[in-house]
């Protein structure tokens, strides 16, 4: 898909995007860049989301095409958010095409593989107690894509990493210069690993020396970030496979929660990563330090910049083991398409900010989406307070 066109659906009047290398949305709380972004899911992977909800038992099919649109939307989006389909008014666009809302519903039985990798922001309900929760774990009106995120990473830690007592650091499981980052940023000298509780169950820990920590005494960033890497872990696979080869997109929603700006960066730096392998990336943010690295790039391209400042906008240098394949991950950066779009929550529309031009006339992009208006109104008041107190 390359562009997208939603009318009259949940929050959003209207809402056109088109898709870069690297696509942000951006916005208040509730301003419809959460469901935007599952209808693209639904879009995409109709099928395989039908699929999912059958085996868990779940009916939506009923003899009046108005009530199915609602048990359907109930259960992918979740409780109470039946409306959304069930609206007559609503109008799709994919690519240029009008799509029915039959066209929204799963078709018949099939195993269509995954196209779109959905990291929720609710990630963190991925685990109980440091355990992986399956697709049957969670309530039937929980989002599908909360759901679906968490039963991944279960299959994931039961197969791929069931004979893994430690998950990071691991060799070959991320370049080396990204789990040094990560050891700095997020880790500081612990290991993540999976413990055996007096049950025989498996549950993920931080240990240094002899200590180990459970999960509901981690950091909250710790937490937010651990099924996150997980995600990333499924996504780049080591060795010859560069990719998941069925996955073209990947949506991660506020991947900066609960991190330091460090963190954050590191973050950025794995996305990049993404990018480079072959994935288009959609991201949700409320950070400002997000839109700075996309400003960046967007200025270096314009620039035609030296590609070395790329790796140097993450603090990179040859002090890091292999930094040069992380070089190459930055430089290909340069090559990329970045498209950055502001949900205006009291308008109901989306707006194209990519320019994130401070000096722009229109002042949702020369605010990046109103991320730098507060740091400028402290900054403005501050100066007011020192004027007058030297005045006095």
């Amino acid at each position: 898909m390359k562009r997208l066109f939603v009318q009259n659906f949940g929050q959003l009047k209207s809402a056109e995007v088109t898709f870069g290398d690297l696509t942000v949305f951006t916005g208040p709380q509730a301003s419809g860049k959460s469901v935007f972004l599952q209808l693209f899911k639904l879009l995409l992977d109709k099928d395989l989301v039908g699929d999912k909800l059958r085996k868990d038992s779940a009916v939506w099919k009923t003899k009046r095409r108005a009530d199915t649109l609602r048990l359907f939307s109930g259960l992918y989006f979740g409780e109470g958010m039946g409306a959304l389909l069930d609206n007559e008014r609503l109008g799709i666009k994919q690519d240029g095409k009008s799509v029915s809302l039959s066209d929204l519903l799963p078709r018949g039985e099939s195993e269509s593989p995954e196209t779109v990798f959905y990291i929720p922001a609710q990630r963190v309900l991925a685990f109980r107690d440091g355990r992986p929760r399956s697709f049957s774990d969670f309530a039937a009106g929980d989002p599908f894509c909360v759901r679906n995120f968490s039963d991944t990473i279960r299959r994931l830690t039961e197969t791929d990493f069931s004979d893994k007592e430690i998950l990071f650091p691991r060799p070959y499981l991320l370049k080396e210069t990204y789990r040094k980052l990560l050891e700095r940023a997020v880790f500081h000298d612990f290991s993540l690993k999976f413990a055996v509780d007096g049950n025989s169950r498996k549950r993920l820990t931080l240990a240094k020396n002899d200590t180990e920590l459970p999960f509901m005494v981690w950091s909250a960033g710790q937490r937010e970030f651990m099924p996150l890497l997980l995600g990333l872990y499924w996504l780049l696979p080591s060795g010859k496979t560069v990719k998941r080869p069925d996955v073209g997109f990947v949506v991660i929603e506020e991947p900066e929660m609960g991190l330091h700006p460090n963190a954050t960066s590191v973050v950025l730096l794995l996305i990049l990563e993404l990018i480079w392998r072959g994935y288009k990336v959609c991201l949700s943010t409320h950070s400002p330090h997000v839109l700075d690295v996309v400003w960046a790039i967007n200025t270096m391209i314009r620039c035609n910049a030296n590609k070395k400042y790329a790796l140097q906008l993450f603090g990179v240098d040859n002090c890091f083991p292999n930094y040069m394949e992380v070089g190459k991950v930055t430089k290909a950066a340069l090559d990329k398409t970045y498209k950055v779009y502001y949900f205006d929550v009291d308008a109901g529309d989306v707006r194209d900010i990519s320019g994130l031009d401070p000096s722009a006339a229109d002042a949702f992009e020369a605010g990046w989406g109103g991320l730098t208006g507060f740091s400028g109104n402290v900054a403005d008041v501050v100066a007011q307070v020192v004027r007058e107190a030297d005045r006095g």
